[in-house]
């Protein structure tokens, strides 16, 4: 029988808040026994695209974020989403460097990076308001859960 569980958690688009996204991710994930490696690839994809949500979703006022977080077996499936403006091309706002905001020495790697550090990752922009980050990976077997311990 495969373990199902989940998560949400839903908080106001100040920075403050990412963090808190961050560690809330993290320790439910901690359930699963990973390794330092992969908790800390989970912390940073989150809070790259909690990031995102703050800086270009909201970019005149303040608004909602929300995070749901699945895990099946030792699969992990993470939506981080926004009621913001959206997202005009996503395919362009996927490329390396990528950014809208230059003038605030944006990095533009936060879609890179969440790619990199995930299995897949997708990425449903409404451009009349909304997007919505899904990012998935299945954490190695960790020899203390496979042992049963």
């Amino acid at each position: 029988m495969t373990n199902k569980n989940f998560m949400e958690v839903e908080f106001s688009s100040d920075s403050i808040n990412e963090g808190f996204a961050r560690g809330c991710v993290a320790a439910f994930c901690l359930q699963l026994n990973p390794s330092l490696d992969e908790i800390s690839d989970i912390k940073t994809v989150v809070s790259e695209a909690v990031t995102n949500c703050v800086v270009h979703a909201y970019p005149k006022n303040r608004g909602t974020i929300k995070v749901r977080c699945e895990i099946e077996g030792r699969k992990i499936k993470i939506q981080i989403s926004d009621g913001g403006v959206g997202i005009k091309d996503i395919s362009a706002a996927k490329q390396p460097f990528f950014t809208t905001r230059a003038s605030e020495e944006r990095s533009g790697m936060g879609f890179t990076i969440m790619e990199s550090f995930m299995d897949k990752m997708e990425v449903e922009s409404n451009k009349a308001g909304g997007t919505v980050v899904t990012l998935y990976k299945e954490l190695k077997a960790n020899a203390k859960v496979a042992e049963g311990e």
